[in-house]
């Protein structure tokens, strides 16, 4: 059946918006070439209204950073916003949900996604309070601002998308796709640096395959994320 829906439209508000260059490569890339997504960034900075583009300034209260305002943020959400259909706005920060592949799932179902970029010690808590539908955190990390966020975000978002990725059955089989991690992987050659592919994927038994995968996939989950696992008994 013929997917008929609109393609995913992405904003990205920033004040580094060459840090987003990347998502005009390689998948993300061909995938806005071929209609199934848009993608525009925007700089903050173009809803200031004076000569230094100010776009932070000290907290109340007291403390150390600065504070990003609220006049540009809701002046270019305002704008990204209009005429939109309910669009979901995100803003990544360590105080929001955690990322997982069913929360990329959730978002990929979206029509349209706005990304709020911060940096410094945040936004102003008063433009996520009436703005944002989403808070998102990629772990438990601090890093210097939300656009490395948003990168990670669009490409585990992206590839959900029907048509995104060549091989449907490669996202099917992704880790955390069926609740486990994905176990090894082999090419050619058959033998290299004194190691062989295991036999059983060079045997054509596809059953004997399909057990095999299931069983490492068990293995490497066990070993290195039992989180994952359900509760024995």
């Amino acid at each position: 059946m013929t997917d008929t829906r609109r393609p995913l439209r992405i904003d990205v508000i920033t004040i580094f918006p060459e840090y987003l260059d990347a998502l005009r490569l390689a998948l993300v890339g061909k995938a806005v070439e071929r209609g199934l997504l848009t993608i525009a960034v925007h700089d903050l900075r173009d809803w200031t209204h004076d000569v230094h583009r100010t776009v932070d300034d000290s907290p109340y209260g007291g403390g150390a950073g600065m504070v990003m305002r609220p006049e540009p943020w809701w002046e270019a959400l305002g704008d990204v916003t209009a005429g939109a259909d309910q669009p979901r706005i995100v803003v990544p920060t360590p105080s929001g949900r955690r990322f997982d592949h069913r929360y990329a799932t959730e978002l990929a179902t979206a029509s349209h996604l706005i990304f709020c970029a911060g940096r410094y010690e945040g936004i102003d808590q008063r433009v996520i309070d009436h703005w944002a539908t989403d808070e998102l955190s990629l772990g438990d990390y601090v890093v210097n601002g939300g656009e490395v966020a948003v990168l990670a975000v669009v490409e585990a978002v992206a590839r959900l998308l029907p048509g995104m990725v060549g091989n449907a059955a490669s996202v099917v089989d992704d880790s955390f796709a069926t609740g486990l991690l994905e176990g090894p992987v082999y090419t050619r050659p058959e033998i290299y640096g004194g190691l062989a592919v295991p036999a059983v994927l060079r045997s054509g038994d596809h059953a004997a395959i399909a057990a095999w995968r299931r069983e490492q996939a068990l293995t490497r989950t066990r070993q290195r994320r039992p989180d994952l696992l359900p509760p024995a008994g």
